[in-house]
């Protein structure tokens, strides 16, 4: 068997794969119908929307078996995003790849293989759609021009959702983005009994920014913050803009310390923007609101984001808590 070589650009990949948001995420009908309509077009006994992950292939949307997560060492999907071309494997028990596969010699025992690589917008390839079969078969110039734009259309949805989650002034998540990742963080969290924290941000005083400094002044303060936010928390952390001047973070799997620690980083990061500012510009001000996760309070991340919110409006009347 040999193994999947990793891509030259293989960090920029796993970047441009962890920007979707997809991965361990619930199965929707946008994907599984795609899934459900190659199946029946092909005749094939599982068809797959596959993520490439650093160490695992991870099926978004999977038909014909109930499988969806795999080493990658093993993964057919692994080689195929190696290429823009698609990856076609009449018999595997003839090509020296995979013919000692253990999804070769056993369950699946996968003979026929095809799959077209997935693109991220930005061009990165992310995973495929893919076809697998237990019998040796034939894939000509038609099927494979039509797996070719089924595998278009996939693409086309994930750059319609990752549209629809994304804030398109900061870059972050937008409200819509955050609730669906946040579920699922909450989801995990709960079964797995590790804590998590919701933050809620405000920012101070923005509405004199945009009288006193325009609009686009406004959308500076906006930018500057969510590149703020960036950096100062962890790439696992879920960080989103609201809406108008609202920000949220949910931190993962962080205790107490670390929760403080990044806090004192953020005040550090926003008095030394604010110091860089020119004399009579516009400062950064906001308040935050803390709340830990409990199951037995909050039974979904509206509950969770409510309180957050509650107790940020508390930090914001509170005398002397302005930052």
């Amino acid at each position: 068997m040999l193994a999947p070589a990793f891509p030259a650009d293989e960090a920029q990949r796993l970047q441009a794969l962890q920007a979707l948001h997809l991965l361990d995420t619930e199965a929707e009908e946008r994907f599984d119908r795609f899934t459900r309509l190659a199946k029946r077009l092909f005749g094939v006994a599982v068809v797959s929307v596959t993520l490439v992950d650093a160490h695992r292939q991870w099926a978004k949307s999977i038909q014909g078996i109930e499988l969806r997560e795999l080493p990658r060492r093993v993964s057919f999907c692994g080689h195929a995003i190696l290429s823009d071309a698609l990856l076609l494997v009449p018999d595997a028990r003839l090509d020296e790849r995979f013919a000692d596969n253990p999804l070769v010699t056993g369950e699946p025992f996968i003979r026929f293989y095809a799959g077209q690589p997935l693109r991220a917008p930005n061009g990165q390839r992310i995973g495929t759609l893919c076809l697998i079969d237990r019998d040796a078969r034939a894939f000509g110039d038609e099927d494979q021009a039509l797996l070719k734009d089924l595998a278009l259309m996939v693409e086309h949805e994930i750059a319609l959702l990752q549209l629809a989650t994304v804030d398109e002034l900061t870059g972050l998540s937008n409200r819509r983005g955050f609730e669906a990742l946040a579920r699922h963080a909450l989801s995990l969290c709960g079964r797995q009994q590790r804590p998590a924290t919701l933050l809620f941000f405000d920012l101070n005083r923005f509405k004199a920014i945009n009288d006193q400094f325009g609009h686009a002044a406004g959308d500076q303060a906006l930018v500057a913050f969510a590149g703020l936010l960036r950096k100062t928390f962890r790439e696992s952390d879920v960080v989103a803009r609201l809406g108008g001047d609202e920000f949220a973070v949910l931190l993962s799997n962080a205790p107490q310390t670390e929760l403080a620690g990044a806090l004192q980083r953020l005040r550090d990061a926003v008095q030394g923007f604010n110091s860089a500012q020119p004399a009579g510009g516009w400062q950064l001000l906001y308040s935050v609101g803390s709340a830990a996760f409990d199951p037995a309070r909050h039974a979904n991340a509206q509950e969770l984001l409510n309180e957050a919110d509650r107790l940020m409006y508390e930090d914001k009347l509170s005398a002397g808590r302005e930052r």
